[in-house]
Order: structure tokens, then C-alpha cells, then sequence
């Protein structure tokens, strides 16, 4: 019988790789520690690691690490406006774009942008646009693409921080920073800046409190920019849910500053000698 020569072949007796993928660890109870070594029912965030100014290309940029979320934002603009129907003589124009790459997920998604990433690009546009000056703006475009190199949960809040700190960084006058923060509710128990794995599981037969919930926030106004909620949750857990969403956003708060803070000394241009 002849051998094909054009390709390895494999092993007479083989088994599917993804009998060899590791199942989703379960949900934990409510009391102890997290997967991570967090505690449930505390304002408990990941470490963030920020750095600005990576994309050369871009007018401003952020690359942003919250445990292995990892994120990559550029601002392009202001710039003319492409649609000359949609151009508003008074105010600018803000666009977002947030995608995943195909290997950002368990799960090996497309380059082309599907329903997800149309969703979180429209709640995207709809937290930051309150922040930005767009009337210093007239018949201008700016662009925001977010693309989400790892996705190990809180991708929405995470996305919202990185964009808000690209914006600083392109120098796009701003009312404030926006800061995302989210929790996933489970019950009587809740968890914040939730992971992948316990932002799409349940362990509590509780059906009334079930579900996910995303804020953003200006630190320096105090004011909300944008919610984003899915699932079923009582009115008083979905107020204690974002005052708890409030309180983790001040604590990403000096990080983004002294990231921020680093970025302007980097660009500032060095002290003249007399």
C-alpha cells in the first residue's frame, strides 16, 4: 500500500486533543478564599499593571493587565470626519471598536466582529462619551479601538479603563477619567472584578440574585457614566451591587493617576541647561 508522503501522518490509535483540555474548576462556596487567593464578599480587584504610549502609530495609547486579562487600546484623532452626512458642525464625533482576538478566548473566536463585540463596542461609546469635550471637537472623529488580547473576565470594565486612559494619553480634553469596575452576584454572596471562570458559573440555587453587573465611573465628579447589568437581581442587591462597583473603582483610582503621571514625565521634553 502506498504512503502518502505530502504530510505527516499520525498514530494508527490516537485520541481527540480535547479530551486532554482541563474542565472549568466549579464555582467555590460563598465563605473562603477565591481561585486566586481573593476573598468572596470583599471589594477585593486584581493587580493592575498599566503602561501608555506602546502604539507608535496611534495618537494616544494603553496597554492594561488585570490578572491575565490583558488589553490593547489606541486613540486615532481628531481627524475629519469620514460620513460628511453625520458631521455636526458644533460637537465631535466619538467611535469605539472593542474585538477579541481569535485566541483571547477558551474557545477560538474570528477576526470579524460579531454580536458580542458589536454590544460591548456600543456600551463602550455609551460610558465614555459622557466624559469627553466633544464640543472642543467640531467636525472631528475620534477613534477608540480596543482589542482584547487575553480574556479572563471583567473584559467590559477593564476595556472602559484602558480606552479612558488612551484618551488621556492622546490628549483629548476630558470632564474626567472613566474607571469600570464589575462584580458577579451569586446569591447572597458576590465577587469582584470576577474571573472568567466565575463571571459564566453559579453555585447557589438562589435564582433571585443571579446575574453580572458592570458601572463605570468618574472618581473626580462622583458621577456614573454608564451601567451595564445582565441576569436577575433585586432592586436593593443591584444598589448595594454598584456602591460596591463605586468603591472598587477608588481603588483603581491612584494607579491610573500614577500611570498616567509616568506617561506625561516620559513625554515632557528634558530640562534646558543654563
Amino acid at each position: 500500500m502506498p504512503t502518502d508522503t505530502k504530510r505527516v501522518r499520525g498514530p494508527e490509535a490516537s485520541q481527540s486533543p480535547s479530551l486532554f483540555v482541563s474542565k472549568p474548576a466549579a464555582a467555590p462556596p460563598s465563605l473562603g478564599t477565591r481561585a486566586d487567593g481573593r476573598r468572596w464578599g470583599q471589594v477585593d480587584v486584581r493587580p493592575l499593571f498599566v503602561r501608555c504610549g506602546l502604539v507608535s502609530q496611534a495618537k494616544g495609547s494603553a496597554y492594561l493587565e488585570a490578572g491575565s486579562t490583558k488589553l490593547l487600546c489606541g486613540v486615532y484623532g481628531p481627524k475629519e470626519t469620514e460620513r460628511k452626512d453625520e458631521t455636526d458642525m458644533k460637537c465631535g464625533r466619538l467611535t469605539t471598536d472593542m474585538r477579541f482576538a481569535p485566541f483571547s478566548c477558551p474557545e477560538r473566536g474570528s477576526w470579524i466582529q460579531g454580536s458580542q463585540d458589536k454590544d460591548l463596542s456600543q456600551m463602550l461609546h455609551e460610558s465614555l462619551q459622557p466624559a469627553v469635550c466633544l464640543q472642543k471637537y467640531p467636525r472631528s472623529q475620534i477613534e477608540v479601538n480596543v482589542m482584547v488580547l487575553e480574556n479572563s473576565g471583567s473584559v467590559l470594565a477593564h476595556a472602559i479603563t484602558c480606552a479612558s486612559l488612551a484618551l488621556a494619553d492622546a490628549g483629548i480634553e476630558m470632564y474626567d477619567l472613566v474607571l469600570g469596575c464589575s462584580i458577579r452576584q451569586d446569591g447572597d454572596s458576590y465577587v469582584v472584578d470576577p474571573s472568567y471562570t466565575e463571571q459564566n458559573s453559579c453555585s447557589s440555587v438562589d435564582s433571585d440574585n443571579q446575574g453580572n453587573l458592570t458601572v463605570a465611573f468618574l472618581p473626580s465628579l462622583n458621577q456614573i457614566s454608564g451601567l451595564q447589568s445582565d441576569g436577575e437581581m433585586t432592586e436593593e442587591t443591584l444598589t448595594a451591587g454598584v456602591r460596591t462597583c463605586i468603591e472598587g473603582c477608588y481603588k483603581l483610582y491612584p494607579v491610573i493617576q500614577q500611570a498616567l503621571a509616568k506617561a506625561v514625565r516620559r513625554a515632557a521634553p528634558p530640562p534646558s541647561e543654563s
